[in-house]
């Protein structure tokens, strides 16, 4: 595996590689889990080389966020690319990425309104603007996320689509612990005891499933099994929210047919956790 720090390594590593066929991207900020290798091996599959990048972007961080804490890992990241198959891992400083001087920025406006888009002001300005730069860098054919963070996933697309990327953006499902806790770099945050209510989230999102199932379309029912389930574990809401899967508009019903996704953002202490469930209607 090879381990570029430079846009000029990185560029001479894609022109032997781009010989050999497609070039599958996975943009990461480190501290890998199971998810992301789940993403390594699909990109592995699809493409003859695959690269990652480990990046822990500052732009999507508000003053008051987890930027100085966010858990950090290369050693560990390193071994899990490599035994993964991975066949670069691109590590930028944050100079390389954003220049001296540097005043462009990228917005996506609509999927990136409300949800997380709302609570963290500018994240997806940050988010959008380093995937287009690292888009523009590894010119990859395919490029995959995780479903986890799924405004982020419709935030990619629209940006794909909008500047013409043509890149194939390829969703990938949740990776969950055998209990049921969506993988995360910041599940490192929790204590046992947290931890354990944490699975509140997905025990709610797995009712409102089950209710849905039995008919259930009104979305302030479905939300309110979810937030049950958040209070019975003393979990602080942040959102939960049903919306359409591919605009993230709200949805007072899931009607028959639709791809609706129920959506949930709580804090345990200071750590804030995301998830989300399909909603086929």
């Amino acid at each position: 595996m090879e381990l570029l720090r430079t846009a000029s390594e990185l560029h001479r590593f894609l022109a032997g590689a781009r010989a050999r066929g497609a070039v599958a991207f996975v943009p990461t900020m480190g501290y890998l889990h199971e998810g992301h290798v789940s993403l390594m091996r699909e990109g592995k599959r699809r493409a003859a080389t695959c690269v990652v990048s480990v990046f822990v972007n500052p732009t999507q961080f508000g003053p008051s966020e987890d930027l100085s804490r966010y858990p950090r890992d290369l050693v560990r990241d390193t071994a899990a690319c490599e035994a993964a198959g991975v066949d670069a891992l691109f590590l930028p400083e944050p100079g390389e990425l954003y220049p001296p001087g540097a005043q462009s920025w990228v917005e996506v406006t609509e999927v990136s309104q409300g949800l997380c888009g709302e609570r963290r002001p500018g994240h997806f300005r940050g988010v959008a603007t380093v995937v287009a730069k690292l888009f523009a860098l590894v010119r990859p054919d395919v490029a995959l996320f995780g479903e986890k963070d799924w405004q982020q996933l419709q935030v990619i697309r629209a940006l794909n689509r909008d500047l013409l990327f043509g890149i194939e953006v390829v969703g990938c499902p949740t990776v969950r612990e055998a209990d049921g806790l969506a993988m995360s770099s910041r599940n490192a945050y929790l204590s046992a005891e947290e931890r354990q209510r944490a699975l509140a989230i997905n025990r709610g999102l797995g009712e409102a499933e089950r209710l849905l199932a039995g008919g259930t379309r009104d979305a302030t029912a479905l939300c309110g099994a979810v937030r049950e389930q958040l209070r019975a574990a003393d979990i602080r809401e942040d959102y939960v929210e049903v919306a359409d899967g591919a605009t993230l508009r709200p949805l007072s019903q899931v009607a028959a047919g639709q791809q609706a996704r129920l959506l949930v953002a709580g804090f345990l202490g200071r750590t804030r956790l995301i998830d989300n469930a399909a909603l086929q209607g």
